[in-house]
């Protein structure tokens, strides 16, 4: 099991209760949807995930590869390979994509990554994901569209290699043509080994991502879990029957 989250109960600095005993796993190798309508937790519980302090946790859980991490900072679950893709990231003009990337590598790594080496690394990825190599000296997100946004993060998940990505609303606003970029991209990153947790609204992404697993959450509680089938009964039917 690469993610366990037992009995989690999370409130906000001003202790307002978020999370209510949420109980959720996500198997080494699995591609696991979250579900459920705005406002229901889910992006919250991907923050608490990576260790946003702006979250408290009062009781239950987070176990990440047999370790229990409540306590350790976003940096340090980084370092142990978890990955969290926003739903609207950061533009950081000055800043390129390739330098970004190199940064956070060695940053990962703990020690620095030569650029020689780097720019191999970088050149086999993005060719592996078909993306132009002058896309990686553009600036991080500067004048990105969603599409180009999303292909950002799909490099930098090939780049980093985590063995847990959670990517939270990344089909948000986003187009045809933009959602396949994603799909291709999490399918190509699939290995048997890394774990996928996606947050999202609708099922729109599940035309390209096929789920192992399906949560429901409402209310800040996980109301319901199932097959991959349970996406396309929820787009029928709704949330109004859940929990």
């Amino acid at each position: 099991m690469i993610l366990e989250v037992k009995n989690l109960s999370v409130t906000t600095k001003d202790d307002l209760g978020i999370l209510n005993d949420v109980n959720l796993n996500v198997k080494k190798g699995e591609v696991v949807v979250l579900m459920g309508p705005n406002g229901s937790g889910k992006s919250t519980l991907a923050n608490i995930l990576m260790g946003n302090p702006n979250y408290k946790i009062n009781s239950g859980e987070i176990v990440y590869n047999n370790e229990r991490i409540n306590d350790l900072g976003s940096d340090e679950r980084a370092r142990r390979g978890m990955f969290l893709s926003f739903q609207y990231p950061a533009e950081i003009s000055g800043v390129t994509i390739s330098n970004f990337l190199r940064t956070a590598l060695s940053s990962i790594k703990g020690e620095k990554v030569s650029i020689i080496s780097f720019k191999k690394l970088l050149r086999e990825k993005m060719e592996t994901l078909k993306i132009d190599e002058k896309f990686a000296e553009r600036y991080l997100n500067d004048g990105f569209s969603g599409g180009e946004k999303k292909k950002t993060e799909i490099l930098q998940m090939s780049v980093l290699e985590p063995k847990l990505c959670i990517l939270d609303e990344t089909d948000s606003g986003l187009d045809v043509d933009s959602l396949k970029i994603v799909g291709e991209g999490v399918n190509k990153l699939k290995n048997g080994k890394r774990s996928f947790l996606i947050i999202t609204h609708y099922n729109r992404i599940l035309d390209y991502i096929k789920p192992d697993r399906v949560y429901v959450m409402k209310n800040g509680k996980i109301a319901k879990e199932g097959s991959g089938k349970l996406a396309f009964e929820l787009e029928r039917e709704g949330y109004k029957n859940i929990g």
